[in-house]
Parts: structure tokens; C-alpha cells; sequence
């Protein structure tokens, strides 16, 4: 909301595509970081997964957007969206964590960044296809499980 607040909406001219491609960079970033241990431009893996989180939303409230909606949208909507995906991925994960039984506690952080990165790749092959899937779950199923093993990793990072 800082960012919002600062820049606008500008992130509004992203095409979903392009959304993806940017969760990608970061969660590639991520996975550089875990394997080489050393930062040469001096963000942390933690600010990685945050960004994750908010391209995550970010991407959902772009497949919400028509063409009717406007670049520039008012920083309290924006707000009060970004929330409401926050919360609706947020009750999601704890039915997934009742019916996997808190799996990922289990895992290693580099496996969480690996998931995202599989994830990525499934949105992009949707995205491809236009949407179209024959039995898969969709683009923000798919986006919403991004999120939350970004949420994992913070977790399991000690900063959440």
C-alpha cells in the first residue's frame, strides 16, 4: 500500500503475463540466492518472497480487471481488494493445512522455492493455452499457492 501510494496504480498496465514473469524473476532470484549464498546487489531472499506475495495479489486483481477498469484506481479500493485476496488465500491455506496436515513444516525452504517455480511454469503453459485446461486448476489457484508457500518460506525464515 506504500508503493500505491507512492507510484499509483502503475502496476495496472502489467498484462497477467507479464505478472507471471515478474514472480518468476524474484522466485529465480530466490533460487540463485539459495545456491550461490551470496548477494551481489544486496537484497535478501526475504524481500523476494514478500514481493512474490504482493505479485501474487497483484495478479489477482489484474484477472478481475476489464477493460472499463480504470489505470489509476483510488488507494482505499486498492486497499480493500488487496486485502480481500490476502484473506480469501489466507482461509485457503489453513483448509489445505488441515488436509495435508501441516506438510510443509516438514520441508525445506529451497523446496518451497522450488514449488513456486513449478507453479510459474504451469501459469505460463495456461497462459499459452490462452486459459484453456482440461483438468488442471486455474491461473489463480495457482497464483494463491505461490502465495502461500512464500508465506511458508517467511515462516520457516523466522520474519512471519
Amino acid at each position: 500500500m506504500k508503493k500505491t501510494r507512492d507510484y499509483g496504480t502503475a502496476w495496472r498496465i502489467l498484462r497477467p503475463s507479464s505478472i507471471t514473469d515478474q514472480i518468476f524473476i524474484k522466485a529465480q532470484r530466490i533460487r540463485t540466492l539459495e545456491e550461490k549464498k551470496v548477494s551481489k546487489v544486496g537484497d535478501d531472499i526475504t524481500g523476494e518472497y514478500i514481493g512474490i506475495i504482493n505479485y501474487c495479489i497483484i495478479a489477482m486483481m489484474q484477472l478481475e480487471s476489464t477493460d472499463e477498469t480504470p489505470l489509476e484506481l483510488d488507494p482505499g479500493a486498492v486497499e480493500k481488494d488487496f486485502d480481500g485476496k490476502a484473506n480469501e488465500t489466507k482461509e485457503l491455506m489453513f483448509a489445505k493445512n488441515h488436509d495435508y496436515g501441516e506438510a510443509w513444516r516438514d520441508m525445506r525452504i529451497s523446496s518451497l522455492t522450488d514449488l513456486i517455480l513449478m507453479k510459474i511454469l504451469r501459469v505460463k503453459q495456461i497462459e499459452d493455452n490462452q486459459g484453456a485446461t482440461l483438468v488442471s486448476e486455474g491461473v489463480k489457484a495457482n497464483y494463491q499457492d505461490m502465495l502461500n508457500y512464500s508465506v511458508f518460506a517467511l515462516i520457516k525464515l523466522g520474519v512471519a
